[in-house]
């Protein structure tokens, strides 16, 4: 299943399952996108992403520490 920068949720939990010791409240954004690229079923343009994506993106892998 390919994912692109909408798909928050499914994002935010292959970034949980990869980066189980980190917390996301300290990911500063340049960090979560380019984590996010590196997803090996992540397919989508960069330029496709902004600061309210990754601020979503964020906010669901918060949520599930939960």
């Amino acid at each position: 299943m390919s994912m692109v920068w909408t798909d928050t949720l499914d994002i935010a939990i292959e970034l949980y399952e990869t980066h189980p010791d980190v917390d996301p409240r300290l990911v500063r954004f340049t960090d979560l996108m380019g984590w996010v690229m590196a997803l090996p079923d992540f397919n989508d343009d960069p330029k496709r992403c902004g600061e309210k994506i990754l601020e979503a993106i964020q906010l669901a892998w918060i949520a599930e520490l939960d």
